[in-house]
């Protein structure tokens, strides 16, 4: 192992002839908490569905545990099992809370789990909702079903897309303290993307800002918010509009 889970090069996307992302160079470590910031369209939901494998990029390449991802070499299923994506709006079955959770776990042939369901409705504080049907649920009740029915899978890399947006306060406070138990005592890596400057500062250990489809700057995230090198970064940081 070299010590990173992601390698990103000359990576491309374009839809309909229209250039989405070109990224040069990009680089995710083994259990870390990477965050994803920039304005709406900087490309950052395009380089996660990218990273989950569900589009092949229009050019360049992703190398992820050294296997190579591009337009021309899908992702082999055994690899693809091991990143899980929770989005902003989850969608959920018209079933139990429980049943939501398993949901994935039998996808996969494991009937035998009740235990681990167990443990990550306790992990996201939903036990005592086990079986309410999802459909009843709150917004962040459904994003914490959503959170423990990828945490449950215990896959390498978690990516989040704006995990918490417009959700109050407790259940962000939920849902950012499960980001770093699992981070922490799982070893998981995370993508986070976040609008939320805030969130990133709180929760990754290096941080990245996307601007109209390529990488500005990476850097820890000391350094990003308080010694960024890039102007644009720090333009970005003081909360100033950045296009």
């Amino acid at each position: 192992m070299n010590g990173l889970i992601y390698q990103v090069q000359d990576l491309t996307k374009t839809y309909n002839g229209k250039p989405i992302l070109r990224v040069d160079r990009i680089d995710v470590r083994w259990g870390e908490i990477f965050a994803l910031v920039g304005p709406s369209g900087a490309g950052k939901s395009t380089l996660l569905r990218l990273l989950n494998f569900l589009e092949l990029p229009t050019g360049g390449r992703i190398h992820f545990h050294d296997v190579e991802f591009g337009a021309d070499r899908p992702m082999a299923l055994k690899l693809r099992r091991r990143v899980t994506m929770v989005s902003q709006r989850p969608v959920l079955l018209n079933r139990s809370v429980w049943d939501n959770v398993a949901y994935g776990l039998r996808l996969r042939g494991q009937r035998d789990a009740a235990s681990q369901i167990d443990a990550a409705l306790a992990q996201v504080g939903l036990t005592a909702l086990a079986r309410q049907r999802a459909r009843t649920l709150s917004g962040g009740e459904a994003q914490r079903v959503a959170l423990a029915r990828a945490m449950v899978l215990e896959p390498d890399v978690l990516l989040l897309d704006e995990p918490t947006a417009n959700l109050d306060p407790y259940n962000v406070g939920l849902i950012e303290e499960t980001v770093r138990q699992l981070n922490r005592e799982r070893g998981t890596t995370l993508v986070l993307v976040t609008h939320n400057v805030f969130q990133a500062r709180r929760l990754a250990h290096r941080v990245a800002l996307m601007l109209e489809g390529r990488v500005v700057e990476v850097a820890d995230v000391q350094t990003f918010f308080d010694a960024p090198r890039d102007p644009r970064t720090a333009a970005f940081v003081r909360g100033e509009m950045v296009y």
